[in-house]
């Protein structure tokens, strides 16, 4: 979700100055907040927990912080894709966000009245790493198999990229924390375009275009751990159906392919002892 300042910044926005905010505004803000907080908690165990012995909890609770990430990113994109049709229908006219994503940023913005547009900032800050611990995610539920799956791949590589435009999020907000009047980073050209039309296009469709491969990584990722599921719950010792049962081919977990390498060595040396 993202918006270029207008003249006076964000703050002409329905109301995006602090001022009229609802009790819908402040329990959705919290709500979104701890949506991001608890998928990161999640993140923080799995990375741990798959260190060590496997659980059956951790390939459950690897689903849920996808199944999070992926709902957070079709509401995120949408806001995005909202923005965008409203640029092309009014490419002059100030940003725009949706009524929802006002409301939201609305109550973001409690944490300090003074700064207009610090609650929009501290709302796509929030909806990007909610996006990327849905990212995360399927990198820990892979990490057990083999490899070699393609959804292991696309994770990873939509990690970096959303890693970078999460850092681009926190330099934006950290801007207007510390007391600036725009926000500072790479879809603002770091504060020299001036406030206006070429701004609100420059940031509207910088940030529509990172959240559209993004997106389209994540549901690259997404496709390929289905197909691969069975693999996946191998590795987490889940009951899965035969191969022959569904005519699947199942890549063996890491830990099979360990054992398959090492057991002609094992046959040759009680070979040899007999």
């Amino acid at each position: 979700m993202d918006h270029a300042h207008g003249a006076h910044g964000m703050g002409s926005m329905s109301g995006m100055g602090g001022s009229g905010v609802s009790s819908w505004d402040t329990l959705g803000a919290l709500l979104l907040t701890g949506w991001a907080v608890a998928m990161w908690a999640a993140v923080v165990v799995l990375a741990f927990g798959n260190r060590r012995q496997v659980r059956p909890w951790m390939y459950k609770t690897a689903v849920a912080v996808i199944g999070l990430g992926v709902i957070g990113q079709v509401g995120h994109f949408q806001e995005h894709v909202a923005q965008v049709g409203y640029w092309v229908a009014h490419p002059y006219s100030p940003a725009w966000m949706t009524p929802w994503g006002t409301g939201l940023a609305r109550g973001m913005g409690q944490v300090d009245p003074t700064k207009p547009t610090l609650g929009m900032e501290i709302l796509h800050l929030v909806g990007n790493f909610i996006f990327l611990a849905g990212l995360v995610g399927i990198a820990q539920i892979t990490r057990r198999a083999a490899r070699t799956l393609k959804s292991r791949k696309w994770a990873r590589m939509g990690v970096w990229m959303q890693t970078i435009h999460g850092l681009e999020h926190v330099v934006l907000t950290l801007s207007i924390a510390l007391g600036a009047t725009r926000a500072i980073g790479l879809s603002t050209w770091f504060g020299l375009i001036e406030p206006g039309p070429a701004l609100v296009t420059y940031r509207v469709w910088w940030h529509f275009v990172a959240n559209l491969i993004g997106t389209a990584i994540l549901a690259i990722a997404v496709y390929h751990l289905w197909k691969e599921r069975r693999a996946v719950k191998a590795a987490y010792g889940a009951d899965v159906p035969a191969a022959s049962e569904t005519g699947e081919a199942v890549a063996p977990a890491a830990s099979e392919l360990d054992a398959s390498e090492e057991s002609p060595v094992r046959e040759a040396t009680l070979a040899g002892r007999s």
